[in-house]
């Protein structure tokens, strides 16, 4: 009988549908089968030797939450269940489909949304772990420990699901039992069948394993999903595509990141209407139509779409992708191309009064400390040559070693997405909020932006960035952000602008929280025209133990 390799993941969840993410060991039919009598099945399709599927769920009756179970059959005798597993110590995993809007009662006026980014698999249990407990593990034990508490409605990983280029041990071990790794890449991963073990290493650690069963998630990707500085400039691409190894490196990034991650984040009637994924369904085998889609996607910027948007009652999220959506040309580098920027404005201002809270995913941060946001504006100028070609040479060395790559080094993006943000948040109808949820620097902090007078939104505006989940968190990272945010290094970063001719930002910002250091998860609760904002550290206990403890807890609306 066929037997459940890695899942499931409950993905998408609306008041009656649900997606369920599985891989099984061969082709089979794969069933979801919900206590309540909802359900579904899909039949698996294959890449490179997996067999996955993405069921749709239906009938679930919205305000309710019910049991469910997986089921995997060939055709040659009854489906057999292969979830829950035999004496697991979880409770049983669940489906709560929310209720509609307007139907009275908490659960159709509120929605928890928890997020954070950069997450290195867990050590396996009982191994000391060097960089501390991980927040996701933590989390699932605490809503293990109380199935009926407080648990968020969507968990937003905001990038850095897997990383690529940065193995464990024991995935190097693993890998030098398949090849040498005295050659090119090395002990980073080559190909999508090692990709698939990042999957394995990271989701199949029975906490998260459990989470990700039973709390729906939405994910994107960030550099290390691929390999760090991804995407950080054309002569970096240029340079990439010359070693003989990144086309396989590349390709299968993007391949196993359709398959793990990005069905996952869409709506089944989208899905319906995917001539991608209906391909691959429908293909003895999909792994060439796959590898067509992502040389497309690699070779131009506009041949695919990893943005999203999803609606949570009268909250609206748009994850957007700020990877592989970006124009590196230098005298026209966006951190996203003409047709996705349509798309996030279109997104962004369909329908308006239809939400209270506009939540924008990007992995990379909007607002950071004046002094490296101003390093990033001088960076990308001398790159442009402004300061001729010597300085030009200089700055792209230093925008590779330092990472100058977020919405910043994109200047003309970085105004473009503040005057999309003065605009949504203004006039009848405007939100209470709009909150730019990110990842990616290692640490936790509330930054809130103010226009000149008279110019500024309704709507109160926040940057609010989480990370790590699970990750090192150097001396270096933590000195050199304290310092970004001072008076010392505000001052610094226009001496750096100065020196470039770079113009001040059409607004200014300040922090009010963090930052903090550690593993750990925000989670904002959206009720009504109201938000709050909680941050929770993982932390270890006396005797072993880890919980969630609350660092910081305000509300914003």
């Amino acid at each position: 009988m066929p037997r459940l390799r890695l899942g499931p993941l409950l993905r998408y969840v609306d008041g009656s549908t649900a997606t369920v993410w599985v891989e099984a060991d061969r082709p089979c039919t794969a069933e979801v089968r919900c206590a309540d009598g909802a359900g579904g099945t899909a039949r698996t399709f294959q890449i490179s030797g997996h067999h996955y599927a993405l069921v749709p769920v239906t009938g679930l009756t919205p305000g309710t939450e019910t049991a469910y179970e997986v089921r995997l059959g060939d055709g040659a005798e009854a489906a057999a269940a292969v979830w829950p597993l035999p004496d697991a110590p979880f409770p049983p995993s669940t489906i709560r489909a929310p209720a509609a809007p307007g139907a009275g009662g908490e659960a159709a006026d509120e929605v928890r949304v928890t997020f954070g980014s950069c997450r290195w698999a867990a050590p396996p249990s009982g191994e000391h772990d060097p960089v501390g407990p991980d927040a996701l593990d933590t989390l699932a034990a605490h809503i293990a420990a109380d199935p009926a508490a407080e648990r968020p409605d969507v968990l937003l990983l905001l990038g850095d699901q897997v990383y690529a280029d940065q193995t464990s041990k024991a995935t190097q071990r693993w890998l030098a039992a398949r090849r040498d790794l005295t050659g090119p890449p090395g002990a980073q991963v080559a190909d999508y069948e090692e990709y698939t073990h990042l999957y394995y290493e990271s989701w199949l650690d029975p906490e998260v394993r459990w989470l990700l069963s039973t709390v729906p998630s939405s994910m994107v990707f960030d550099d290390h999903d691929v390999i760090d500085d991804w995407n950080t400039s054309a002569a970096w691409v240029a340079e990439m595509r010359a070693t003989p190894w990144w086309r396989e490196r590349i390709l299968s990034g993007l391949m196993s990141y359709w398959v793990h991650q990005h069905l996952g984040n869409l709506p089944p009637d989208e899905l319906a209407r995917d001539k991608l994924y209906a391909s691959v369904c429908a293909a003895h085998d999909g792994t060439d139509v796959l590898r067509a889609f992502a040389a497309a996607a690699d070779a131009d910027a506009g041949a695919a779409r990893w943005s999203y948007r999803r609606d949570f009652g009268r909250v609206r999220l748009l994850m957007v992708d700020t990877r592989a959506a970006r124009v590196l040309a230098e005298g026209e580098r966006a951190m996203l191309d003409a047709a996705e920027a349509e798309w996030v404005r279109e997104q962004t201002l369909a329908d308006p009064g239809t939400y209270d809270h506009l939540l924008i995913g990007t992995s990379l941060p909007w607002l950071l400390p004046h002094l490296i946001h101003d390093a990033e504006g001088w960076n990308a100028a001398l790159c442009r040559g402004e300061r001729g070609e010597r300085w030009a040479r200089f700055g792209e060395n230093l925008r590779r070693r330092s990472d100058l790559e977020h919405w910043a080094a994109f200047p003309a993006s970085f105004e473009a997405l503040t005057a999309l943000i003065a605009e949504a948040g203004s006039g009848p109808g405007a939100p209470a909020t709009i909150c730019v949820l990110s990842g990616d620097v290692h640490h936790a902090y509330v930054a809130e932006p103010s226009w000149p007078a008279g110019n500024g939104p309704d709507a109160r505006v926040l940057q609010l960035t989480c990370s790590p989940v699970h990750n090192s968190i150097p001396k270096s990272i933590r000195l050199g952000f304290r310092f970004g945010w001072s008076r010392v290094g505000r001052s610094l970063g226009r001496r750096f602008a100065r020196h470039a001719k770079v113009s001040q930002a059409g607004i200014d910002w300040r922090r009010t929280g963090g930052p903090w250091f550690g593993n750990q998860l925000m989670t904002l609760t959206l009720r009504g025209r109201s938000a709050r904002l909680r941050l929770d550290q993982a932390r270890t206990v006396r005797g072993g133990g880890v919980r969630l403890e609350t660092a910081e807890e305000r509300r914003l609306t």
